[in-house]
């Protein structure tokens, strides 16, 4: 995501250029020069630092970027939470072979048995308590993170690489709870769901984040933390390199840098399809552990009363009630009663080959995609919509 703010830039004269450089500023100008007057023939070079320029030059204050990627990010999240869903239930689905298959029939299936609200949206509630402040920090790690660097001297690779880095790593403190409490509902379903065994039947977010606490312990709200961050890590860096290799020959292909909508779109959009499918065996890995069923006893009398007392209020003569007992699927599914990302990959592999590292990745690559380019379209019109209600003579933050 930390490209994102390279949309956002207008051309300045070149007298406003001197006028707004600080010292740090007035290197990258001289740099730039240099580039321009030694690689004259090298456009996208030439166009990459005058970009770079203009980044600096024109800085949007940190409560816009925070906002607008808060908009953004949690606008994406809403639209896409239930191809989300999907996804989850196609990597943490229990059976073996797979109840969830291709999109479309997975997609059929969650909404025929359970419906929209507990089905396909299941675990809504939980997103939202992590999406917009995670977000929020994120944007405003990134971009503090991202100016000390640049204004150091440290190179633009280097620099978005590491403000990712960082970013993610302060945002996830607040996101992987809501992660954790958002993928077991998701996963189980609508409670007591006669179709669909997974082992977590909550009542509302709040039962289930009391449960949790109460019979697995606070730390459990952090379970699967490591693999969030080897997932998360490896998906931002690739998301970088290819949105910006693209955007390097889009730019060269057009002659310029102001690439349009469409072109903006399709640059963010396989960045970020492509650096799902990539990274799609870690997110197995990591769903895998988040939902994993643990041996603790008094969790697993804690469900059984929940599903008792439920099949007893809505039991019907042509229901099946979920019972307590073994989960009856075959011991080639795998549990994954390990913190290790390594040991993770090697189970999976060893019980259900390269394809069990790429269930789901049909939904990944759509959510990623879609996800990414929802956040940066609105991003764009925020940062521009912020920047009108700024004091014409205000300087940036």
């Amino acid at each position: 995501m930390s490209f994102i703010s390279r949309f956002f830039t207008n051309e300045l004269p070149s007298t406003q250029h001197q006028q707004y450089l600080d010292p740090a500023q007035d290197e990258i100008v001289k740099y730039s020069d240099q580039i321009n007057g030694t690689r004259q023939n090298s456009v996208p070079a030439t166009m990459k630092i005058n970009d770079e320029v203009e980044l600096e030059l024109q800085r949007p204050p940190y409560l816009h970027s925070m906002l607008a990627g808060g908009i953004g990010g949690t606008t994406g999240d809403i639209l896409m939470h239930s191809l989300d869903t999907v996804k989850t239930r196609q990597q943490g689905d229990p059976h073996f072979p797979p109840k969830y298959t291709s999109l479309s029939d997975s997609y059929a299936k969650i909404f025929r048995q359970e419906g929209f609200r507990r089905g396909l949206y299941g675990g809504f509630t939980a997103a939202m308590l992590g999406s917009f402040p995670g977000t929020v920090i994120f944007f405003g790690t990134y971009e503090w993170t991202k100016r000390e660097m640049l204004d150091r001297g440290v190179s633009p690779t280097a620099t978005f690489l590491t403000s990712g880095f960082l970013a993610d790593l302060v945002a996830s403190v607040v996101y992987v709870p809501s992660e954790v409490l958002k993928t077991r509902l998701q996963l189980q379903g609508q409670y007591n769901n006669p179709f669909f065994y997974s082992g977590y039947n909550y009542r509302s977010t709040w039962d289930a984040a009391k449960t949790i606490a109460r019979t697995e312990g606070f730390g459990a709200l952090y379970s699967g933390y490591k693999a969030t961050i080897v997932r998360d890590l490896p998906f931002s860096a690739l998301q970088f390199a290819f949105y910006e290799q693209e955007r390097a020959y889009a730019m060269q292909w057009t002659g310029t840098k102001d690439l349009g909508l469409g072109l903006e779109i399709a640059t963010a959009l396989s960045a970020g399809g492509a650096a799902g499918v990539l990274t799609c065996p870690l997110d197995v890995v990591k769903t895998r552990t988040q939902t994993q069923i643990t041996h603790d006893d008094h969790a697993k009398s804690s469900q059984a009363s929940h599903m008792e007392k439920r099949a007893k209020k809505t039991a019907k003569p042509q229901t099946r009630a979920l019972h307590s007992s073994p989960r009856t699927v075959p011991t080639t599914a795998p549990t994954l009663d390990t913190s290790s990302v390594i040991h993770g990959l090697r189970l999976i592999y060893q019980t259900e080959g390269v394809a069990g590292w790429f269930r789901g990745v049909g939904p990944r690559f759509v959510w990623t995609g879609v996800q990414t380019t929802t956040m940066l379209v609105l991003y764009q019109y925020f940062v521009k919509y912020f920047d009108t209600l700024r004091p014409s003579e205000g300087s940036a933050v």
